[in-house]
């Protein structure tokens, strides 16, 4: 226990999966949602009645939430949490699904984030994302995340001197990690010429520094970890977590997330430092975010992250391995799925389940997830450290 908090002890993170990205889909949400659900009843070897308690997190799910998702799916939980908190919500699905189970008000928990991509998806998710943005960006004609990361990283990089190349050179380690995913919609190598030269979106924003939005899910289960033993789950254990909302508020433009303030405490927790992790998963839906997290998080001091990027090798197989799927830059943006891709990915690596590249010896892994921009910040961070179960 750190700074009076109560640790996980007790509970088990389990049953990686993914239900596969496509760029665009005529299923809802509801659907995916459903998938999903299956596919972790069936890892688990378990009955639908088993899951008797629900996390969801989708976009598209409207005008449904998880209540509503409940009659769809023919279930009855007697616990339930709908996490309107995007990019991060996977790891605030975790915090809150770890604590029922816990406090016993749940036996298995199931975690879902999904989400569809019809031709008009995105835009009617735009349109009704914010009112901060309704009110104060689109009677000036801007709207859409791309417009709000392009200012963003227009000012982290007359702030920092980063350079195109820096953010070039992570784009380019994440699309080598998704060639050994088959889950990724991007199938190409990419260089950084193609980097570079690739059309421009918002400046200083081009193509590759832009995700795509997709439709699909990725879900979890935590439970007590007598039960896992049980079912013969690998799993992995919770160190420590955080999040934080509006973080900084009085800077103006942002350049730092939550993780800056909850730093201390959550290494704390974990008993670890920054140097005893040993992959990185972060929310990447713009290179920007990726910089300011490994600076956030502690591998680097504010401003260092292209320095950083530029000294290391972000494989899989590199020595500071990052977003090791490919991240949402290669594999797609499923809405908000999105913020658990990180987490199912980590619990993969953790549990020797891997889809695709691995990091050998892995034992301890962070997940940091970010979301809910609202055009000149994100609003939503959070973060988890988790452990390999001990032989």
């Amino acid at each position: 226990m750190a700074g009076g908090r109560r640790g996980y002890d007790g509970v088990a993170v389990c049953a990686p999966v993914t239900v596969a990205y496509v760029r665009h889909s005529i299923r809802g949400a509801h659907w995916f949602c459903g998938r999903a659900l299956a596919a972790l009843i069936e890892r688990a070897g378990i009955g639908k009645h088993d899951v008797d308690g629900m996390c969801v997190s989708s976009f598209t799910l409207a005008p449904d939430t998880a209540v509503g998702l409940t009659q769809h799916l023919g279930m009855s939980p007697r616990w339930l949490d709908h996490i309107p908190m995007g990019g991060a919500s996977g790891v605030v699905a975790l915090r809150r699904a770890a604590r029922a189970v816990q406090a016993g008000d749940a036996d298995i928990v199931a975690c879902i984030a999904a989400d569809t991509n019809h031709v008009d998806s995105f835009r009617r998710t735009v349109a009704s994302f914010s009112q901060f943005a309704n009110d104060a960006v689109y009677p000036y004609g801007s709207g859409g995340p791309n417009a709000s990361f392009a200012f963003l990283t227009d000012h982290y990089m007359r702030a920092f001197g980063a350079r195109r190349e820096d953010f070039g050179k992570l784009c380019i380690a994440q699309r080598d990690n998704a060639l050994r995913n088959p889950n990724a919609l991007m199938k190409r190598p990419l260089t950084l010429a193609a980097y570079l030269d690739a059309r421009p979106i918002a400046e200083p924003l081009r193509l590759f520094d832009c995700v795509m939005p997709c439709a699909g899910a990725e879900a979890f289960l935590v439970m007590p970890v007598d039960r896992a033993d049980g079912l013969g789950l690998p799993y992995v254990t919770i160190e420590a977590t955080i999040e934080r909302h509006n973080a900084f508020p009085d800077d103006p433009i942002q350049i730092r997330g939550g993780w800056a303030m909850d730093r201390d405490a959550f290494y704390d927790m974990a008993g670890c430092g920054p140097d005893e992790i040993d992959f990185v998963q972060a929310y990447d839906d713009y290179p920007v975010i990726c910089f300011m997290q490994i600076e956030d998080l502690g591998f680097c001091a504010k401003g260092e992250a292209p320095a950083f990027v530029r000294a290391r090798d972000l494989t899989a197989g590199g020595d500071f391995p990052f977003n090791t799927s490919g991240g949402q830059l290669s594999a797609g943006q499923a809405g908000a799925a999105g913020g658990s891709l990180g987490l199912v990915e980590a619990i993969r690596q953790l549990t020797g389940e891997t889809l695709g590249a691995v990091v050998a010896d892995a034992r301890r892994g962070l997940v940091s997830c970010f979301g809910m921009i609202n055009y000149d910040r994100g609003l939503c961070t959070s973060a988890a450290i988790l452990a390999r179960a001990a032989a």
